[in-house]
């Protein structure tokens, strides 16, 4: 007979969570599939006058404006020309589509839950700001973005 205790910390330890899987200047980063609601390739991006250097521009998803934010910039990595050839990973947050713009979009990931490690201190501030734990692959490190911490810090929540 096992006790409650032990079934607890089995299921835990089998639970995984699905990541799409993106880089950005090298980093590889993932979003939780849960959040991410489509995967484009280039797209032609307008420009919005007045936006902070982070917001590419707009970019129109079957009928639905969407704010493109340019993920090289927002991590203050160069960026130039960045925005014609980037991957648009499109997540919802605030019930409001945005599109980030990231060097590429890689596999979806299943990780178990019980290997997520916290941001370590000693991470860069820039990638940590936008990250809500790690994952250490065999061959590289998995940062877990936080699309609420992508968003705040150029404050577009501010306006929703």
């Amino acid at each position: 007979m096992t006790s409650a205790a032990q079934t607890t910390a089995r299921h835990s330890a089998s639970f995984t969570e699905d990541y799409v899987t993106m880089t950005i200047g090298g980093q590889t980063f993932g979003i939780p599939v849960l959040n991410v609601r489509d995967v484009l390739g280039p797209q032609a991006i307008t420009r919005v006058p007045l936006a902070p250097a982070e917001i590419a521009g707009s970019l129109n998803l079957r009928g639905r404006i969407v704010t493109a934010i340019n993920m090289r910039r927002r991590l203050d990595l160069p960026a130039d020309g960045f925005a014609e050839r980037a991957m648009a990973v499109v997540v919802e947050h605030d019930d409001e589509p945005f599109s980030l713009l990231v060097d590429e979009v890689g596999e979806v990931l299943s990780l178990p839950s019980a290997q997520r490690e916290p941001v370590p201190a000693t991470l860069d501030p820039r990638w940590r700001d936008v990250s809500q734990g790690i994952y250490r692959l065999e061959d590289k490190l998995l940062l877990v973005l936080s699309v609420g911490n992508v968003l705040g810090a150029i404050g577009t929540e501010a306006t929703h």
